[in-house]
Formats: C-alpha cells, sequence, structure tokens
C-alpha cells in the first residue's frame, strides 16, 4: 500500500470511531446509562486521533502540502463524516501539482 493509501485508510477509520462515538456510545452513555461503551470506543477513537494527526504531518512533511492544507486535514477529524470529505477530495486530487492542498482546499 502506498502512503496515500494509508492516509486514507487511517482517515476513514477514525472518522468511523468519530461517528461511532457519537451516535452509538454517547447515546448508550446518557438514554442507556451505560457508560462503558464510551470509555471504549471514546479510547479508541483517542488512539486513533492521535495516529491521523501523525499521519497528517507525515503527509504534509513528505508531500509538502501546504499549511492550508494541514489546517483542513486537521479540522476535518473534528467534524462528522469531515474526514469522508476528505477522502473524496483525495482520492480526486491531481498529487501532481505542487501546490495540492490550496487546490483541494477551494483556493
Amino acid at each position: 500500500m502506498t502512503k496515500f493509501s494509508w492516509f486514507r485508510l487511517v482517515g476513514f477509520v477514525e472518522g468511523l470511531s468519530l461517528i461511532t462515538l457519537l451516535f452509538i456510545a454517547m447515546p448508550l452513555k446518557y438514554g442507556a446509562d451505560i457508560p462503558i461503551a464510551v470509555t471504549i470506543v471514546g479510547s479508541a477513537h483517542g488512539v486513533l486521533f492521535l495516529l491521523y494527526i501523525a499521519f497528517v504531518l507525515f503527509m504534509t512533511a513528505t508531500v509538502r502540502w501546504s499549511w492550508k492544507w494541514f489546517i483542513g486535514a486537521s479540522a476535518v477529524a473534528f467534524i462528522p463524516f469531515g474526514n469522508f470529505v476528505l477522502d473524496r477530495k483525495l482520492k480526486n486530487a491531481d498529487f501532481t501539482q505542487k501546490k495540492v492542498g490550496e487546490e483541494m482546499l477551494g483556493s
């Protein structure tokens, strides 16, 4: 697998963990009084979030994407379904250009 494939995979799994935390674990905690769901899913999400941010830093450094791209790629980790939108942009992006980050964010 290429570094882009790994980045997209980590982003997908991290995005899925955020959705699981917000839409399954949190309702279980507050609606069904099962706090262990947030403990387990929240811990997994925390590890995946750190891994995702490490990959964002790695990709920014190795591909030399702009800081604007770095901020955008980091921000989507806080938005439900944001990683899936970024993944689509990554899938359709032309990585041969020097200013890929700025093009991807619509500048």
